[in-house]
C-alpha cells in the first residue's frame, strides 16, 4: 500500500517556446506538448513503479469525481513503468467509515478513461489559453508602463475572467445606478389593543400626483370595508440535503470564512473520517441508506443530541429529494461522530454545520399559522398578513434558518365595515444593489457553468490573488485584502450605501473590482460583447463539452480542436482591436481620459 499527493504529471510547452513575444503568441495554439512527472512527484513515481514489480494488481482508491479518475490513470501509467502486466481496478466509495470502504473492495470497477480524457482535455486547454492570453496581454500592457509595466504579470484564465466579470457587472450596476423617488399609501388601524398596518396592494407609484389624487379618495370615502380574510396553515420547508455549492455558499455566509477555507477544512474532515466525501453535486439520498442509523451516532452530543434522540423516538421523516444526482456520491453529511471540543474551532464549525444540516433533513418541517386581511379602502385595496409560528421542528436544530412570528392580527369578519384611524403618505427612493457577495458569486458561477462544484472556490481565490478584485465588509471602507499594484478599488465605488445586501452573517465580505480588474473586462467587451472573455458564454461551453466526452457522445480530440479554434477567433479580434485593451486600461488604471 502507498499513496500520492495531487497530480503526478504536468504538461508544458518545449523549451524553444519559453521566450514571451507578441509576435510568438499564437504558436502556442498549436505547439508541441510535453508531459512529464513533476519534479517534486518524481520520488512518488519510482516509489509506486518500484511496488508494482512485485505485484499483480493494482487497486486505485483515488477521490471518485474526474480529477481523481485522472490522477488514477497517473498512477496507472506510472504502476505500468515497473510492470506492464498489472490488472488495475478502482473503488468506488464517498467515506472512509469502515463498512463503507469494506463494501467498496469487494465491488471493484475499471477506471473511467472517458472523465480521464475529459480532465486532460481540460488541462491542455487551460495551458493553451492561458499561456496564449497571459503573454499576449501581459505584453500588450506592459508598453503602457506605470502598474503594468517591468515584472508584473497579467495572468488569464478561462475561468478566472468570468468570475471577474460577475464582479465588475454588478460593481458597475451599483456605480451606474440612478435613485427614483417613490410615494405609497399606507392605513392605520387599533382595535385589542393591537396596532395594524395595512400596506397598498400597488405597492407604490413614481408620480406623486397620483398618490396624492388616490390618497384623497381614500379619505374621502372614510370607510374601509373587509373584503378578504383568510387563515390557513403554512409551513416552512426543510432544507435540502447538502451539496458543495450549497456548502460554500452557506459556509461563507454564516461561518465567517471565505469558501476556499470552508471547503479545505471540509476535506480535512472527510479525511479523519467524520464526514462524507465533500465535492457532490447530489441533493438527494437514496432510500437504501440507512439515515437513522447515521442519526444515532449524533445522540451522544450535548447540544443537538436531544434532537437526534427525538428522531429516533418518532420524529423522523425521510428527507426531501432535490433534482441534483450526480451518480457518484451521495448529499454530505455526518458519517461519525467527534466531540465538537477536540476539533479546531473552524473545524468545529463546518463539523457541526454539515451535522445540523444533516438532522434538519430528518426532521418535519416547520408549521404555522398565516392570516391575511384585504380592506377596500375609497377605490384602493390594502392588505396585511400575520404569521404565528406554532411548531419550529426542523429549525429547533438548524438556526441558520429564521421563521420567526410577526405581527399579530385582532379579529376581523368579512364585510365588516370600520373607520380607519389614520392614513398617510409615504415616500422614499429605490436603492442600488450591493457588491457581490461571495454566496450570490457562487450561485451566479454555478447557474452559468463557470468552473465546477469542486473548483469555484479556487477560481475566487484567484481573482483576489491576482490583484483583479478586492473585498471588503458590509459597510467597509474600500480598503480590501486585495491591496498591492493596481490593486486600487474601482474609481467611483459605493462605500456600503443604502440597498447593501441585507440577511446575510456578519463574516460576509463583498467583492468591487480592483481598477485593473475593471479595465481588463471592460477592454475585451468592448471588443466582442458576446465573445468576450468576460463573458460566461464561451467557458459555459466548454464545460458541457466536457460533459459529452464524460457521456461517450464527443472524443477528446474533437473537443479540444472546436474550442480552439473558437478561442483563435477571439484572439484575431483582439489582436486587430487591441488599441480598446489599451484605451480601457488608461481610463481605468491611469485615469486618462475621464471615467
Amino acid at each position: 500500500m502507498t499513496s500520492v499527493l495531487g497530480h503526478l504529471t504536468g504538461i508544458d510547452f518545449p523549451p524553444e517556446y519559453k521566450r514571451w513575444q507578441i509576435s510568438t503568441c499564437q504558436q502556442l495554439f498549436d505547439a508541441p506538448i510535453i508531459t512529464s512527472v513533476d519534479e517534486d512527484k518524481e520520488p512518488i513515481a519510482r516509489n509506486i513503479a518500484q511496488q508494482a514489480r512485485y505485484s499483480k494488481a493494482l487497486f486505485i482508491w483515488t477521490d471518485c469525481d474526474r480529477e481523481g479518475e485522472h490522477i488514477g490513470s497517473e498512477v496507472r501509467q506510472a504502476a505500468f513503468g515497473g510492470n506492464q502486466r498489472l490488472e488495475v481496478k478502482r473503488a468506488i466509495f464517498s467515506n472512509t467509515e469502515r463498512g463503507h470502504v469494506l463494501q467498496a473492495a469487494q465491488r471493484p470497477v475499471s477506471l473511467d478513461d472517458r472523465q480521464v480524457s475529459a480532465v486532460a482535455a481540460r488541462i491542455e486547454l487551460d495551458l493553451r489559453l492561458g499561456a496564449v492570453f497571459t503573454r499576449f496581454q501581459t505584453l500588450t500592457l506592459r508598453t503602457l508602463g506605470g502598474d503594468l509595466g517591468n515584472d508584473r504579470i497579467i495572468s488569464y484564465g478561462s475561468c478566472q475572467f468570468p468570475t471577474l466579470g460577475f464582479v465588475v457587472d454588478r460593481y458597475f450596476r451599483v456605480k451606474n445606478f440612478i435613485p427614483e423617488q417613490f410615494w405609497s399609501i399606507e392605513v392605520l388601524h387599533r382595535r385589542e389593543d393591537h396596532d395594524v398596518t395595512l400596506l397598498w396592494r400597488r405597492h407604490r407609484l413614481f408620480d406623486r400626483m397620483s398618490v396624492v389624487i388616490l390618497f384623497e379618495r381614500c379619505l374621502a370615502a372614510r370607510l374601509a370595508k373587509v373584503t378578504k380574510l383568510q387563515k390557513r396553515p403554512t409551513s416552512k420547508w426543510k432544507p435540502l440535503p447538502l451539496t458543495t455549492v450549497e456548502l460554500q455558499k452557506l459556509g461563507s455566509r454564516f461561518l465567517g470564512m471565505d469558501s476556499q477555507r470552508v471547503m479545505k477544512i471540509a476535506e480535512g474532515l472527510y479525511n479523519k473520517g467524520w464526514i462524507s466525501y465533500p465535492r457532490t453535486e447530489t441533493d438527494q439520498f437514496d432510500r437504501g441508506m440507512d439515515l437513522k442509523g447515521l442519526v444515532e451516532k449524533q445522540t451522544q452530543d450535548n447540544a443537538w443530541g436531544p434532537h437526534a434522540r427525538e428522531l429516533l423516538n418518532g420524529a423522523f421523516r425521510q428527507p426531501r429529494g432535490g433534482r441534483h444526482n450526480d451518480q457518484a456520491h451521495p448529499p454530505i453529511h455526518p458519517v461519525n461522530y467527534v466531540a465538537p471540543e477536540s476539533l479546531g474551532d473552524d473545524d468545529r464549525k463546518v463539523y457541526e454545520f454539515v451535522v445540523r444540516r444533516f438532522l434538519a433533513c430528518c426532521s418535519e418541517d416547520a408549521k404555522g399559522e398565516s392570516t391575511t386581511v384585504e380592506i377596500e379602502y375609497g377605490s384602493e385595496t390594502f392588505f396585511a398578513n400575520g404569521l404565528l409560528v406554532l411548531q419550529k421542528n426542523y429549525l429547533l436544530v438548524y438556526p441558520y434558518d429564521k421563521w420567526e412570528s410577526s405581527q399579530q392580527l385582532p379579529h376581523f369578519t368579512i364585510d365588516e365595515i370600520f373607520e380607519p384611524i389614520e392614513a398617510n403618505i409615504t415616500e422614499g427612493e429605490t436603492s442600488p444593489p450591493g457588491y457581490l457577495t461571495e454566496p450570490e458569486l457562487i450561485s451566479l458561477m454555478d447557474a452559468n457553468g463557470i468552473g465546477t462544484d469542486a473548483t469555484m472556490a479556487e477560481h475566487i481565490a484567484k481573482i483576489k490573488e491576482r490583484e483583479y478584485v478586492m473585498t471588503q465588509s458590509s459597510g467597509g471602507d474600500g480598503r480590501g485584502e486585495a491591496a498591492g499594484r493596481g490593486g486600487r478599488v474601482g474609481r467611483g465605488g459605493r462605500r456600503g450605501g443604502r440597498g447593501g445586501s441585507t440577511g446575510v452573517g456578519s463574516g460576509v465580505r463583498h467583492f468591487i473590482p480592483t481598477t485593473l480588474g475593471v479595465a481588463l473586462i471592460e477592454g475585451y467587451d468592448s471588443i466582442g460583447f458576446d465573445t468576450s472573455l468576460g463573458k460566461p458564454f464561451l467557458r459555459k461551453e466548454m464545460e458541457l463539452k466536457m460533459k459529452e466526452i464524460c457521456a461517450g457522445t464527443k472524443s477528446r480530440n474533437d473537443f479540444v480542436q472546436e474550442t480552439l479554434e473558437q478561442y483563435r477567433d477571439v484572439f484575431v479580434r483582439t489582436q486587430q482591436q487591441v488599441e480598446l485593451l489599451k484605451a480601457a486600461s488608461r481610463k481605468y488604471v491611469f485615469g486618462e481620459g475621464g471615467g
